[in-house]
């Protein structure tokens, strides 16, 4: 088929106007390649719908020219899930207009986001209802709600309130055809067949267009203490988590680790960042407790904690925010990590899980072996601790990887090594980033043949034609 493509241009502007068709490559540059800039793509046109018959419509207009449809939300996401495959002709449909809150229902506990809502308004819109939306991660003012779903989205809440998968209730979803599936059901118990929605849920946009989401929340925090605490190894802050969760239970809103090189790394490229304790120790733990009662002596409770935590000598050193400006600045070094590894040369960074009594052993296997293995490279560690989603992340010298080749052969060494590892001690090659473009050979070699049919599977039942984000997550299908 001929692809007439002023013409398809022609119906995109009469579904969403003329203004909202954006082709100039001068404004549609920073809609084709991903944040870090290392992913390209050329789709035909950027689309900008503001609702989701609009989404629906121009779903209907390329299916009917065998175009390929590329959702994307904040463009935030690390694995270039949000370009477009080269080769193919394609559009992207950002749904950033579509950033309504279309209900709170404080007494069900549930709030309804349109795609495009940015995940900091939701939890501003859920705090004024007396209640938190608890997912947190440090693209929390660009990210949207429609690419949080999309990739199954983690962040530093997940040890207490599980990632994206367990935060929604309902969908809707354009699908493939143009139909829109409304699934907007804000139950937390339906057990009236197939769980639809989990299908979409990590599907990277490959199966259909989320364009909002029924979310759950929770009773708003009234008290909460944050401390910074040094230890020996990796091993320590796995036992120093057991610990804490059997002295507060589960009021450990967060537990996050960092390497002294990742720290180093943020003191020196997060602008005017600073460490409230000396930088002595080889990790580091960024915790957080709080709790909904205003009965509750958050501060005197982790004081003591960490007082028994000397004792037991699972830590080393600690700083316990006495105000919120000072817990800020202790959280501010956790969220600055992926602007400061950027700033400091070509960051491959890793999303790999293993279960949480094997971190120890998984940290020290990969840093050996990328150390030994990919020349220059500053071996950095921080992630959430209590799931066993520590992040790997390399940095290379621009002075040594100055080449995109260079650095794209160095990034395949690093990103082959870490999935190996996680794999050879039980894990999983992606925790919450996705697979994106980046890891879709990997999965292929790293996930067990039975799993990739099914997935097909599900994926040629979906989307016959292979129109929903191709070369996303599986390897393009005819």
């Amino acid at each position: 088929m001929s692809l007439d493509t002023a013409a398809l241009l022609d119906q995109f502007a009469k579904i969403v106007g003329a203004t909202r068709v954006l082709t100039d490559t001068g404004i549609t540059q920073p809609y084709q390649q991903d944040w870090r800039g290392r992913y390209r793509g050329a789709a035909i046109a950027v689309l900008l719908p503001g609702s989701t018959n609009e989404v629906a419509e121009i779903v209907k207009a390329c299916a009917s020219q065998q175009v390929a449809i590329v959702p994307q939300g904040g463009n935030t996401g690390l694995t270039g899930g949000a370009v477009a495959e080269p080769g193919r002709s394609a559009v992207i449909l950002n749904l950033s207009r579509m950033n309504r809150i279309r209900e709170i229902d404080a007494g069900n506990n549930s709030l309804t986001a349109e795609a495009g809502c940015i995940l900091a308004h939701v939890r501003e819109a859920a705090e004024q209802s007396q209640r938190q939306f608890p997912l947190a991660l440090g693209s929390v003012g660009s990210c949207e709600i429609g690419g949080l779903v999309s990739t199954n989205a983690g962040g530093t809440g997940v040890l207490r309130y599980g990632n994206m998968r367990e935060l929604v209730l309902g969908l809707e979803v354009v699908l493939p055809s143009g139909r829109v599936w409304d699934g907007l059901r804000a139950l937390r118990k339906d057990n009236a067949g197939y769980d639809l929605k989990q299908l979409f849920i990590g599907a990277e946009g490959t199966l259909g267009v989320v364009t909002a989401a029924v979310l759950k929340l929770f009773p708003r925090l009234n008290v909460s203490a944050t401390a910074m605490v040094a230890l020996p190894g990796v091993q320590p802050a796995v036992d120093l988590l057991r610990f804490m969760q059997e002295l507060v239970g589960n009021r450990i809103e967060a537990f996050e680790i960092m390497s002294r090189r990742q720290v180093e790394m943020v003191l020196q490229h997060g602008h005017g960042l600073q460490l409230p304790m000396e930088l002595d120790s080889p990790w580091f733990v960024l915790m957080e407790i709080a709790d909904s009662s205003l009965h509750w002596d958050a501060v005197a409770e982790l004081q003591n904690t960490l007082e028994q935590a000397f004792e037991r000598d699972l830590v080393t050193n600690a700083v316990v925010a006495t105000d919120l400006a000072k817990a800020n600045r202790i959280w501010e070094l956790r969220h600055n990590i992926s602007e400061a590894n950027k700033r400091a040369g070509f960051t491959v960074s890793n999303d790999t899980s293993v279960p949480v009594s094997k971190l120890s052993r998984f940290i020290d296997l990969v840093t050996e072996r990328i150390e030994q293995q990919v020349a220059g490279a500053a071996v950095c560690h921080a992630g959430h601790i209590g799931d066993g989603n520590i992040h790997v992340v390399a940095v290379l010298p621009r002075s040594v990887y100055g080449t995109p080749e260079q650095c794209e052969r160095a990034a395949a060494s690093v990103n082959l090594i870490v999935h190996a590892a996680s794999v050879e001690l039980g894990g999983s090659i992606s925790a919450e980033h996705g697979i994106g473009r980046m890891h879709v050979e990997r999965l292929v070699r790293f996930k067990p043949a039975i799993d990739l049919q099914m997935m097909l599977m599900v994926k040629s039942a979906f989307d016959p034609w292979n129109l929903m984000n191709p070369g996303k997550i599986l390897r393009s299908i005819s």
